[in-house]
């Protein structure tokens, strides 16, 4: 099957593919803009970034993208929420991908300031909300994917009843670690896909070398669901950390950041996000989709090279 373009308001990218914006600091500018020289969309994981580390970022992912498109995504559960949509929009970002929870206002800000704002939904009541607001696209992530979920139901329910519900570009997210896994949400209806974990295993993402290792060598039992201080549950890799998670005996917060607008407090969910991103895997979460034991060759490479591989084994299996 050969790709098409996506179109997302007056940006195309030559490659149909969106690099999951993945936080604390796993998908930066270095990743992102070497997405975005591939052909893909580049996104860069804003959430916990500082305003001048993500303007900063945001420069680093240009001057490596070689004209191509670089978007953010923002958590709307995160305190500096607005901030950080201003910041990217100060620095002429081309896409503001926000997810976990749903911004009505952020659609109008975005058309003021000629910045398409893509929501990431797991409903068609949300997709029809979102067109009737203003969105550029709809990426629809179903419970396959890694980090925060919004459903419980699998991407290839969720994504034929988002394409009845809307005419807008629709990318599917999830568990989509091969060609033959792109192939199947095109014929459901997608007009691109948005890919995280396999980027994991990219030269270019800043996660340690250990958490990459989790990824390396993760089997189909050691992908779980755990609840988040944010709210809603979340998909990640087996860890010590995460073993006290599910065993309801991780440690409460010592301090308090107030990165969220609300939190349970039933652990630092941040803190262990930045513990596993700097290597300290055994007191940290490894967020991750549901399939990356799937990936075949989990090798880490240039970014360039992962996009030429799914373009290739797309091609080969027949439209």
């Amino acid at each position: 099957m050969k790709l098409p373009e996506l179109k997302i308001d007056r940006f195309v990218a030559r490659v149909p593919i969106i690099q999951g914006g993945m936080a604390i600091r796993i998908s930066t500018g270095a990743l992102a803009g070497a997405v975005a020289a591939a052909g893909g969309i580049g996104v860069i994981g804003a959430s916990g970034m500082s305003f001048s580390e993500l303007s900063s970022e945001i420069k680093i992912a240009r001057e490596r993208a070689n004209g191509g498109i670089i978007g953010i995504n923002i958590m709307f559960a995160a305190r500096e929420f607005w901030g950080i949509v201003k910041t990217a929009i100060q620095e002429k970002i081309d896409l503001v991908f926000t997810g976990a929870g749903f911004s009505r206002d952020i659609f109008k800000f975005g058309q003021d300031n000629n910045t398409p704002i893509v929501p990431i939904v797991s409903s068609a009541r949300l997709a029809k909300t979102s067109d009737r607001c203003g969105a550029a696209a709809i990426v629809v992530e179903g419970k396959e994917a890694g980090g925060h979920l919004g459903t419980d139901r699998p991407i290839r329910e969720i994504l034929p009843e988002i394409r009845k519900a809307t005419n807008l570009p629709v990318i599917a997210a999830g568990g989509i670690t091969s060609g033959q896994d792109i192939v199947e949400m095109f014929k459901l209806g997608a007009n691109g896909v948005q890919i995280a974990t396999r980027f994991v295993l990219a030269e270019e993402c800043n996660a340690a070398p250990e958490y990459k290792k989790r990824y390396q060598e993760a089997k189909k039992e050691d992908i779980v669901t755990i609840s988040s201080p944010v709210g809603m549950p979340g998909r990640a890799i087996k860890t010590p950390f995460v073993e006290k998670i599910l065993s309801k005996s991780a440690p409460k917060p010592a301090g308090c950041d107030f990165c969220l607008k609300n939190c349970s407090l039933e652990y630092c969910i941040i803190q262990a996000l930045i513990n596993s991103q700097q290597g300290n895997i055994d007191n940290g979460i490894v967020f991750s989709g549901e399939n990356v034991w799937k990936i075949k060759d989990r090798s880490i490479k240039p970014a360039a090279e992962i996009v030429k591989e799914l373009v290739k084994e797309t091609e080969e299996i027949p439209a």
